[in-house]
């Protein structure tokens, strides 16, 4: 330990996190550049050649003008992703007939007034297979 003092152990470990951290920005920049659509092929070539040949540079250049449309995409993408999951949810708990949950409330107010003596057994299994149903 006495050949790499703390401090260089420091510097060491700083510069491997900001190199990893450069690395998921590279992978971040050229996943944007293949979801953008309001770019030409020709433009996203461009800004590959320029991310693959001069990587730092490509990459800071690429955030400096293209960072606040990179960011729109991203809450765009994500606000459609939310939408369409949303929509299945719905679909799939629709199915049955009404709003999610109706039927499970349908039987417990069933239940209750079997309990209670309100209506016979007979009437529950009837009012239980129509809600089923």
């Amino acid at each position: 330990m006495e050949e790499y003092p703390l401090l260089n152990l420091f510097w060491t470990m700083l510069w491997f996190f900001l190199w990893i951290m450069w690395l998921f920005l590279l992978f971040k920049v050229i996943t944007d550049l293949f979801r953008d659509h309001s770019l030409n092929g020709w433009a996203k070539a461009g800004w590959m050649i320029l991310v693959i040949l001069l990587p730092f540079l490509g990459v800071l250049l690429y955030v400096i003008f293209r960072g606040r449309s990179m960011g729109e995409r991203e809450v765009s993408a994500a606000q459609e992703r939310e939408a369409a999951f949303k929509s299945y949810i719905r679909q799939t708990a629709g199915e049955g007939g009404g709003a999610p949950g109706a039927d499970v409330d349908q039987l417990a107010r069933l239940h209750d007034l079997k309990e209670k003596g309100a209506i016979t057994d007979e009437e529950f299994q009837k009012a239980k297979a129509k809600i089923l149903a």
